[in-house]
């Protein structure tokens, strides 16, 4: 990966987060810093040029972006200081709400699941009303009983269900995608009459 000599980069585990001018600490020059996502992981990062190669792999760790320099470890003051408003004007990471469960051969809400996809749409609103910007993903899987139409099936219409509640209760439908992934994204292995855990449609706030 090489970056040009002015720059400022933030880096997280493979996502590359923002990219600034002329803003790191007086003899630092500029530098990349690899930090953990938000799952915790530490991604890895390779900072080239002509002059030479640094990886980094640990978190809170920067590299010059010349490449000669050894890898050095970046404190919490530093990395506020050269990084805090790049940090600011990030937009939230993609947050995956409870998984709504459906008992099996169900495809309507029922008043539990009613109750969850109220307190759903009283989160979008609370986001909202603070000025966030905000799509709802919502994504329907189903257990491996069945064959694929079928388990497909089974999936989009738990996840459209879901979907036209929220739309009741006042989330605009451009704000919503839906999608159904079958059962290719399982959470528990496949067992005789089906996994009620995969049964399940998530929905995610961007």
């Amino acid at each position: 990966m090489k970056f040009p000599g002015k720059t400022v980069l933030l880096a997280g585990a493979l996502t590359l987060l923002a990219i600034l001018a002329g803003c790191a600490a007086k003899g630092t020059g500029s530098y990349v810093v690899l930090l953990r996502d938000s799952d915790g992981k530490v991604g890895k990062v390779a900072v080239q040029s002509a002059q030479g190669e640094q990886v980094l792999t640990e978190d809170m760790r920067g590299a010059a972006l010349d490449g000669k320099r050894e890898p050095f470890i970046v404190t919490q003051e530093q990395l506020k200081r050269d990084f805090g408003a790049a940090m600011a004007a990030l937009p939230p990471a993609p947050t995956d709400l409870r998984p709504l469960l459906f008992p099996s051969g169900v495809f309507a809400l029922t008043p539990v699941l009613r109750q969850q996809v109220k307190d759903i749409a009283a989160q979008y609103q609370r986001l909202t009303e603070a000025g966030r910007s905000v799509d709802l993903s919502v994504v329907g899987h189903s257990d491996s009983t069945g064959s694929p139409e079928v388990k497909e099936k089974a999936g989009r219409e738990r996840a459209q269900n879901v979907a036209d509640e929220l739309g009741k209760l006042g989330v605009p439908r451009e704000a919503i995608l839906v999608e159904a992934h079958g059962d290719r994204q399982m959470v528990v292995p496949a067992k005789p009459g089906g996994e009620p855990e995969n049964r399940r449609v998530v929905v995610t706030i961007r």
